[in-house]
């Protein structure tokens, strides 16, 4: 079977990604990249790299790494009764950033689902473990973000900070771009389905804001950050299958990387995001995996990674 282990990111600007769109490469050439090769030759060579990302992930809790229904999560004790684990890992994070840097990927998550002492310190021995392959996420504020980076976070990734009681507070995303940079931002787009519309939520997604995912916001949003990350909540976790028509959205209007998230099942669904996305969204896959107590097996999303890296060459 075939491994990644050779594998490794291109991007000087970008730690975590292979996908570099420099603003002078037009979009539409990007997409019809993904549909045919390109006679590419100079400059150019390093700049067009179409290919369709498995982005792994390591999800912290009380400083295990576990896979739980994010919808069920609350901030308080209240309501504890109701958290969803789908799996519960006897390996550390550190294991789990070991085995992604042994199989070439990069790019990866790291989120701490909780700010105990426990997971703030798992999830920097997975940052060491890993320097410079894995973006960090979870209470993440202009207090902290530079910490992370200095512990070897490629990128940090920002949702409530900046989306605050329910609307976006401008100047803290500012803010963040000016102490970290916006090459090393990661704005997570996480929503849910509201009257029509991908509403993003907040606060362990028990919270709507009022931004909701469309053209005009993620063009507005791009200028600030490296990438945007975005889990399906309505299908996150559940195995249900994804949402393609969320991937879809994504894929016609970022301008920038973009990693989906949510109810990735079987070898299919990944063929699925693929094309929805028009060959522009990354692929995060979690409960699903036999790593994480699935049925999926990681090293066959691994080889497809690698499948999808080689065809771009």
């Amino acid at each position: 079977m075939m491994r990644a282990t050779s594998l490794h990111a291109t991007s000087s600007s970008n730690l975590g990604c292979l996908t570099v769109w420099p603003h002078s490469v037009n979009l539409t050439a990007r997409r019809l990249s993904t549909i045919m090769p390109l006679p590419i030759s100079g400059p150019l060579q390093l700049s067009i790299r179409c290919a369709v990302q498995f982005r792994p992930c390591i999800d912290i809790h009380k400083g295990k790494v576990k896979q739980i229904v994010g919808s069920t999560l609350r901030d308080t004790e209240k309501g504890g009764s109701t958290l969803i684990t789908n799996f519960e890992s006897d390996k550390s994070a550190a294991e789990f950033a070991k085995l992604y840097k042994e199989d070439g990927l990069t790019g990866g998550h790291v989120v701490m689902l909780g700010a105990d002492p426990l997971t703030q310190s798992a999830a920097i021995e997975a940052l060491h473990a890993h320097p410079g392959g894995l973006q960090v996420g979870g209470g993440i504020n202009s207090d902290n973000a530079l910490s992370y980076i200095e512990e070897a976070a490629s990128h940090i990734i920002v949702t409530s900070y900046v989306f605050n009681n329910g609307q976006m507070d401008l100047e803290r995303l500012k803010d963040l771009v000016h102490l970290v940079g916006k090459q090393r931002l990661v704005l997570d787009l996480s929503c849910r389905k509201k009257a029509g519309k991908y509403a993003v939520v907040t606060d362990r997604w028990q919270k709507f804001s009022d931004v909701c995912i469309d053209q005009k916001i993620l063009d507005f949003l791009a200028s600030y950050c490296d990438e945007f990350l975005v889990h399906g909540v309505d299908v996150e976790g559940k195995k249900l299958g994804i949402d393609e028509e969320l991937v879809a959205l994504l894929g016609k209007y970022s301008p920038i990387p973009v990693t989906y998230a949510g109810g990735v099942t079987v070898m299919a669904d990944l063929e699925r995001i693929k094309v929805a996305g028009d060959g522009r969204v990354d692929v995060t896959v979690g409960s699903a995996l036999d790593i994480f107590g699935g049925n999926l097996a990681y090293r066959d999303v691994v080889t497809w990674h690698a499948q999808q890296v080689a065809l771009s060459v």
